[in-house]
Order: structure tokens, then sequence, then C-alpha cells
């Protein structure tokens, strides 16, 4: 087998943490598998596994190729005899139940989520929050949100903790271009699932909504958002105290300050024609504004609704943002996210749910064998192919040890 002396987790490790009960109590207790002589549940999810992990290019063709693999029905212990087509692959992505794939992930996510000990759980209760979208030409994707380039747009809107990859929403209507109205929902979804709710999400400029800000401090939301600069507010009290270093690591302090911020309230008029009413909202809101020491001539605006923070801490929580750009371009750049293998959405939500059940294995093995995201990718599928010849091995009663010195 692939011999790396340092890693602490192997590939056959991680593989054990898939929940085998979970994936057959599913297929018995939801209607996943009504009306598929072949394409169970159980198997489309390690189809998917699979082929996400160990293929450079994603498509039906190659799901197709995949399943009808010996080495793959050997590594899942699926009857060799199956063989499915590419049409029957479409069909079924187009159709199984999502939320199938979707409690796996949440399972999952909770499962390894419960690993981190106490400094990793107050360090990663920043949930970073934002989209990335993916296109197609408009003539194949009936579906999604138009830019008017003859092309549409789906959006994942994806909730990431510094380590894993905590929830997604998935968006094709045109309301949802907007990141004031996709963010905010992704958001308040992912509230739902998580009971203890101590969390404080980070978000960039496109939520800039004050009523979307109400709503998530009436809902008891924490938050942290870079704020347009020079956005209009009403300062009740400084936070700033005489004599204050203003110096905050990286950064000079210029503003820490208690305020008020408006919105725009709809009103008609007699003839019917609606006009926005600028109003002052009545929630306190923190204001921090600071210059980076690098480029002074920068201001940076942050609103929250923390008042517990230090003005260096809200910050410091902005920059660690950047993490969920960097998971974006490993899931597009290293898991196909970029291509879409099913034009439905319920095929796309079942992609998405998949890819990153697919990330969560690697990063996992990533930190635990401190590596790098391609490293661990890259050692993720050899290990992976060594496994599956290692298991060839032996049903042709041979001796991997043979084969693989260790």
């Amino acid at each position: 087998m692939a011999n790396f002396k340092d890693h602490k987790v192997s590939v056959n490790e991680l593989l054990g943490f898939i929940p085998e009960a979970l994936l057959s109590h599913l297929s018995t207790s939801t209607k996943v598998d009504h009306y598929s002589k072949v394409l169970h549940g159980k198997k489309v999810f390690y189809l998917l596994l699979y082929s996400i992990i160990d293929n450079e290019r994603l498509s039906q063709r190659t799901l197709e190729d995949t399943f009808n693999y010996s080495g793959f029905k050997a590594v899942f212990n699926l009857d060799e005899s199956e063989t499915v087509r590419r049409s029957s692959i479409s069909e079924r992505l187009s159709k199984i139940d999502a939320n199938y794939f979707k409690e796996i992930f949440q399972y999952m996510y909770d499962r390894f989520s419960q690993s981190y000990n106490q400094q990793e759980r107050d360090k990663y209760n920043l949930i970073r929050v934002d989209s990335t979208i993916v296109s197609q030409a408009a003539t194949k994707l009936k579906e999604g949100i138009d830019q008017n380039s003859g092309k549409k747009l789906i959006k994942f809107s994806i909730s990431f903790d510094g380590i894993l990859p905590a929830g997604v929403e998935v968006f094709n209507k045109q309301c949802y271009s907007a990141e004031d109205n996709a963010l905010p929902e992704a958001i308040l979804n992912q509230v739902k699932k998580d009971s203890e709710h101590r969390n404080i999400y980070i978000i960039d400029r496109g939520v800039q909504s004050t009523r979307t800000m109400k709503e998530f401090d009436q809902s008891h939301i924490k938050f942290v958002i870079r704020a347009k600069e020079n956005r209009k507010h009403e300062e009740i009290k400084s936070l700033i105290e005489e004599n204050q270093d203003l110096d905050i690591g990286d950064n000079f302090l210029i503003k820490d300050s208690i305020i008020n911020l408006y919105t725009g309230t709809p009103i008609k008029n007699k003839l019917g024609n609606t006009y926005f009413r600028e109003e002052k909202v009545e929630n306190k809101f923190r204001l921090v504004v600071v210059k980076n020491k690098e480029n002074p001539k920068k201001e940076f605006w942050f609103i929250t609704n923390d008042f517990e923070l230090t003005a260096k801490e809200v910050a410091q929580y902005y920059r660690k943002r950047w993490d969920i750009e960097v998971f974006f371009r490993f899931i597009k750049q290293e898991l196909n996210v970029s291509h879409l293998v099913s034009l439905s959405k319920n095929g796309m939500e079942v992609m998405i749910y998949m890819t990153l059940i697919a990330a969560m294995l690697i990063l996992i093995y990533k930190k635990a064998n401190d590596l790098g995201y391609k490293t661990a990718k890259r050692r993720f599928g050899l290990e992976l192919r060594e496994l599956i010849t290692a298991i060839m091995i032996v049903f042709a009663g041979g001796d991997p040890s043979k084969v693989f010195k260790t």
C-alpha cells in the first residue's frame, strides 16, 4: 500500500467513517429506492463518491464507466454482474431523493465536527458564508439565473467553519442573483440546524440590507459584515476610550461606535407607485472602521451586533473569511464543481452534497496528516487506487504484502 510513514490517518480508516448503517436505514425509511432496479441510493452514493475523488473531469459518461469498473465494485462490495448506461444515470440523478444525500452529509459533518477539541470549537465557531457560481449555456440550462450573457448561472451558497463545509443551499431562481437574498436564506437555514447556536457569521459586502441585519439581531444571530464605506448611520456612543492605543495589530483603529442604521421603507403614493422612505432602525449595531498599515489609504468598515468582541477581533475575524475563498478554489479545481454533471436542480443538489462529502473526507485527511490541499487530494487518490489493487489481489487468491512492501 502507499507508504506515507508520517501519516496519522489512512484512506482506509476514513472510508470506515462512511455510515453504512445510515445508508441502509435511509434506503428503507425513505423512497430513495422506489422504482429503481440497479441504481439504489447506496450504490449512487458510492458511485458519486468514488468518481468525484478519482477523476479529474467528471461527466455522466465517466460515471457509467466507473460503475462498470471491477475495481470500483470490489472496494464497495457491489455485484460484479450489474451494469448501467449513461442515460440511466442521468435520469436517476434528476429524480433520486436529494434529501437522502443531505442527511448523510449532515450526519458526517456532525460526526467529524464532534472530534474538534475545545480550542478548535472556540476557533471554528466562525462560520464563513459566501456564494460561488457555475455557468452553463442558456440553451442547455432551462432553469437558472439569467445574466443576459447567453449563459445561465447556478449559485451555491456555502457555510464553512474553517475546517469543513457545514451547509449548502442551491439557488437557480432570478431573485437569488442578489446576495442580499441568497446569503440570509442560507444563514437562517444553517441556524435552524445548529442547536447550540454559538456561531458568529462572517459575511462579505454582498449583504448590506439593514432589514436583514435587523432580522439577524432579533433572531440572536451574531454577525460581522463588511459594510460599504461612508454608509449613512447615526452615532450613539463612541467605544474608544481616552488614551486608548489605536494600533491593533495589522490595522489602525479609526472608529468603534454604537450606531443606528437607516433603511428604506416601501410606501405607495396615491397613484399606486412605490417609493422608499428613509427611516432609522432602532436596533443598535456596532461600527468598526480600520485602516490597514500596508495600505493606509484604504478604510475597512465592519458592522456587527457583537459588543463583546474587541475591535481587533472584529477585524481579525473578517480576515478569516478568506478561508472560504480557498475552499471554493479547492472544490472547483480539484473536485469538479465548475462542471455541471446534471442540469436538473435535483441532480445539482445531489452532486453538491456528494462533492462536500468527498471534500470532508479529503479535508480531514489533510488536517490529520498536515498536508496541503493538492497534496491531500493526490495522496488520497493514490491510497484509494492501491486499496482497490490490494482487494483485487486478495480476490485472485494472492497476498498484497508481496506487492506492497511496508
